[in-house]
């Protein structure tokens, strides 16, 4: 149980999207409902696990003076396959996110951790680490698209991306006292800030625990 709450603290101080900042683009525009924010997550965390392990097992052979654009062949090759496959097997998917799959290639976050930690790394552990913040950014999204989905509509739903059968479609909220505000950019920014406010605060928090001790 201790071990389960020092990973749920660690997504905290190390959470890609309220505590580094990193990907905001692509967070901020596609969590309008849950469909969107799970599926850039699973690509995102496929791409970020996938990539960090190739460039681990490539770190002593590349070069220093090209590793950047080596890291960029890499991604970009993992994004193209993974847009194939959506495109593939769920249109649904692909038909809601659009350009942003493509643009994965660009996320801070997998270029980040590619040149931070993959490069430096062994295999185990850099896969470790995609998965810890593929994870991580998931989790982050999917939170931002419950709250302004559940707030501007009132409904939480999810659709299976494969066939497009509903999972669940829950009416929490009357039509009468939804906000359809955060369906729009304001929205996005408002509930990401309420977000990273709660984050930082956590941990603040927990650093001054650590200074008093």
């Amino acid at each position: 149980m201790k071990s389960l709450v020092n990973y749920g603290m660690s997504l905290l101080k190390e959470n890609p999207v309220f505590g580094l900042y990193l990907g905001l683009c692509s967070s901020l525009a596609i969590t309008t409902n849950l469909d969107n924010a799970v599926g850039m997550g699973i690509s995102v965390l496929l791409v970020l696990t996938v990539s960090n392990v190739v460039i681990s097992l490539l770190r002593k052979l590349t070069p220093d003076e090209i590793r950047i654009p080596v890291y960029i062949v890499v991604i970009a090759t993992l994004v193209k396959a993974v847009e194939l496959l959506i495109k593939a097997y769920a249109p649904a998917i692909d038909a809601a996110l659009g350009v942003f799959i493509p643009l994965i290639v660009v996320n801070c976050i997998i270029l980040g951790r590619a040149e931070a930690f993959a490069s430096k790394n062994g295999v185990v552990s850099s896969a470790l680490d995609g998965l810890n913040m593929g994870v991580s950014y998931t989790l982050s999204i999917v939170a931002l698209s419950l709250i302004r989905q559940l707030l501007a509509t009132g409904i939480l739903n999810m659709n299976n991306p494969f066939n497009d059968t509903v999972i669940f479609d829950i009416t929490i909220i009357p039509a009468d006292f939804t906000i359809p505000m955060f369906s729009s950019p304001i929205g996005a920014f408002l509930t990401f800030a309420l977000l990273a406010a709660g984050v930082a605060a956590i941990n603040n928090r927990d650093q001054k625990k650590v200074k008093g001790a």
